[in-house]
């Protein structure tokens, strides 16, 4: 059975941007007969709080929406994702990053395959990594990309939305501008692209329905499940909600949230017209 799913980070209250790809996921699994399923991605125990997701609920109840139960939350299964991590550290994937943040702004800017592209680093020597260790310096744990497509061969996936510059159909997957992503840090654990495939794999998501901007992900995310032999869903990227100002929405901005759209009166119904959806059924 098909699925879609919405999976917000309980970091802030949700805005318009996030009613927009709660219901279209929401429509695409109706659409298909299939099911919707909600996840609570909240493993950056830094910044989640337990207010913001119970806003959540209230948020995705007032749209009208129903989901599956009980709800997954990230939080609850993080071994699962170190045991992923342990798969590719164990084929050799996986390397211990270091580097500070303004050194490898630095290192991006200077490298020869351009600003454009993702920071790609390397494994240290044996001697200085367990320096390092012994230091207690902090590090993060990187895919190596170049290893990484070596061992995954060519790869494509299946657009059936719009890519950031309209692709659709058949996409070769090509994420050199990803470069060496994070997969975990030892802040806060497992970082969001792994765990993003092992949940979709995990709650058999076979549709994936989100923002454009997250297009470039799906190339490093494709990878991911090839490494850890997971099934690969379709794509829907969707057009991104913008301000006045012509900028995505984001909490960051202090975006309006849909509690206050609540307060001052609006109705689910007239933020769907506003948003350019179909009433629903």
């Amino acid at each position: 059975m098909s699925a879609t799913r919405f999976a917000p980070s309980p970091t802030g209250y949700l805005h318009k941007g996030h009613a927009f790809s709660a219901l279209r996921a929401f429509e695409t699994a109706r659409r298909l007969g299939g099911r919707f399923v909600l996840r609570i991605e909240d493993i950056d125990h830094t910044r989640c709080r337990p207010q913001f997701e119970a806003a959540i609920y209230d948020d995705l109840a007032w749209l009208g929406l129903q989901w599956e139960t009980p709800v997954l939350r990230q939080s609850e299964h993080r071994e699962d994702y170190l045991d992923a991590l342990d798969r590719l550290r164990a084929a050799g994937l996986v390397y211990r990053c270091f580097a500070t943040r303004k050194a490898i702004a630095e290192a991006m800017l200077s490298a020869p395959h351009g600003p454009l592209e993702g920071y790609r680093g390397a494994p240290l020597s044996d001697r200085e990594e367990a320096a390092r260790l012994a230091a207690g310096e902090p590090f993060a744990w990187r895919l190596n990309l170049a290893a990484a497509l070596a061992a995954s061969g060519a790869l494509t996936f299946d657009e059936a939305g719009d890519g950031s510059g309209g692709e659709c159909g058949r996409i070769a997957v090509g994420p050199a501008a990803a470069g060496d992503v994070v997969l975990a840090r030892k802040d806060v654990g497992v970082a969001y692209h792994l765990a993003v495939v092992v949940d979709d794999a995990r709650q058999g998501i076979t549709d994936v329905v989100r923002g454009v901007d997250l297009f470039a992900a799906t190339h490093v995310q494709r990878v991911l499940q090839a490494l850890l032999g997971l099934p690969a869903p379709r794509y829907h990227h969707h057009r991104l909600i913008v301000g006045a100002d012509g900028q995505r929405l984001a909490k960051r901005d202090r975006a309006e949230t849909l509690r206050e759209l609540r307060a001052r009166g609006v109705t689910a119904e007239q933020l769907r017209r506003e948003l350019g959806l179909d009433p629903p059924p």
